[in-house]
């Protein structure tokens, strides 16, 4: 199997994969093994339950970059904010697709998997998430 196959196949790469304890119904992104929230460690070890984080969640708070870092000088002035997950966790990501001073906090948002960057001649691809904006049907009216 090649690198850029393996990659692809990989899931865990195109999802949003967390982990939630059994014992609180916290749940982790990233995934833990261990629930740091419960007063009973042990019972939560080799316990910890996968799931998928629906991509759902809203702007909690945010900030607009217009000095990037290396990489990214082209994509200025772009929002980096603070999602809150449907499921609970807080997320860091970008938001794309959106007029820097469109964004507030409350927004809704969904998660999407772009291209973040690619190796050298290799061509292995890297994708991550990053957040849209959730608009209204009636909102485009």
């Amino acid at each position: 199997m090649s690198v850029a196959r393996f990659w692809r196949e990989t899931l865990r790469r195109y999802n949003l994969g967390a982990s939630k304890c059994p014992e609180c119904q916290t749940v982790f992104f990233p995934p833990r093994s261990v629930c740091p929230q419960c007063t009973v460690h042990r019972k939560s070890m080799t316990k910890m339950e996968p799931c998928q984080l629906s991509g759902k969640g809203e702007i909690f708070s945010y900030t607009t970059v217009y000095e990037a870092a290396d990489g990214f000088e082209m994509q200025v002035p772009y929002v980096l904010a603070l999602v809150k997950m449907a499921e609970g966790p807080v997320l860091t990501g970008q938001v794309v697709d959106v007029d820097p001073k469109e964004v507030h906090e409350g927004m809704p948002v969904k998660a999407t998997f772009r291209k973040l960057r690619e190796d050298g001649d290799s061509g292995v691809i890297h994708y991550g998430y990053k957040f849209a904006i959730v608009r209204s049907p009636t909102a485009s009216k």
